[in-house]
């Protein structure tokens, strides 16, 4: 038999291998810093397929992680926030501003921002994420070099500005000039890749709250992202955790804000519907 064959074997066998049953770790409830009540768990949008409940990610952890997101001073991600904090404030580029210089408050200008994100920008007439949104500020209103898509300070900004949403429903448009990238999202998200032949539904629709190896199997829910990962040792950004997904079957993964992960984000996103923002969070 060649190679590939048994490698698809065997990635097969250790997806029969899990139970058939898929359900969430808990029921608890996230709160964070005794006041920010976070929606876990919610019917899943009429437009998804597959599933009939949607849970955050954070059903899925242990006790200790679940803690550590429950207290600002607990999660390890405050570092980047300060960061990101300190970028909004600063001046850089050729036009002499900040983000602050257009936007002033960032907890005022920014709620409700990470909510809606991937959206249409209608002035340029694409679809865009939040990194997307913030190079082109940073390009065009602050005459400033683009940073790098899932580099440390772009990850730190989007977090800054996603925390001022926390607690508020996703709600991501699917429909209107977005549809096209949303069908094509959800085709990727049903596409098996690799020598493994491994779709992302395989892991997060059809053996959530199984385990594979070491790895207790959320939804893949992507409102707590940028997320602080535990195994990384620090933040991670959403198309940085596709590309390791897509590694992980043994394939050829697409880079950070092509076309294909920008749909893809989009599909994803508005498959966490109706849960609450609760970036950043703590992940295994």
């Amino acid at each position: 038999m060649k190679r590939t064959s048994l490698l698809q074997t065997a990635g097969l066998i250790g997806l029969m291998a899990l139970a058939n049953t898929a359900t969430a770790q808990d029921d608890s409830q996230l709160v964070v810093n005794g006041d920010i009540e976070m929606v876990t768990e919610a019917a899943a949008p009429e437009n998804i397929g597959g599933l009939k409940t949607i849970y955050s990610g954070w059903r899925f952890r242990s006790s200790e992680l679940q803690t550590m997101q429950m207290d600002d001073f607990e999660n390890p991600a405050g570092y980047a926030i300060d960061e990101g904090m300190e970028s909004w404030a600063a001046v850089d580029g050729s036009e002499g501003k900040s983000c602050a210089s257009c936007h002033e408050d960032i907890e005022t200008s920014m709620s409700g921002v990470r909510a809606v994100y991937p959206k249409w920008n209608e002035t340029k007439g694409e679809i865009r994420t939040l990194a997307q949104q913030i190079n082109d500020c940073r390009t065009d209103n602050l005459g400033a070099e683009a940073w790098k898509y899932d580099g440390s300070e772009m990850t730190a900004m989007e977090a800054a500005i996603s925390m001022q949403s926390r607690g508020m429903a996703v709600n991501v448009a699917t429909d209107g000039p977005v549809a096209e990238a949303w069908a094509l999202g959800e085709e990727m998200y049903y596409t098996r890749y690799g020598q493994l032949e491994l779709s992302c539904a395989n892991c997060h629709e059809d053996n959530y709250g199984n385990n594979i190896r070491a790895d207790h199997l959320s939804q893949g829910q992507i409102n707590g992202f940028p997320a602080f990962r535990i195994k990384n040792g620090g933040l991670v950004q959403t198309h940085n955790r596709f590309k390791g997904c897509i590694r992980d079957t043994r394939a050829e993964t697409f880079s950070p804000g092509s076309d294909e992960f920008v749909a893809l984000e989009l599909y994803v996103a508005s498959r966490g519907n109706g849960l609450s923002v609760e970036a950043p969070s703590v992940r295994p």
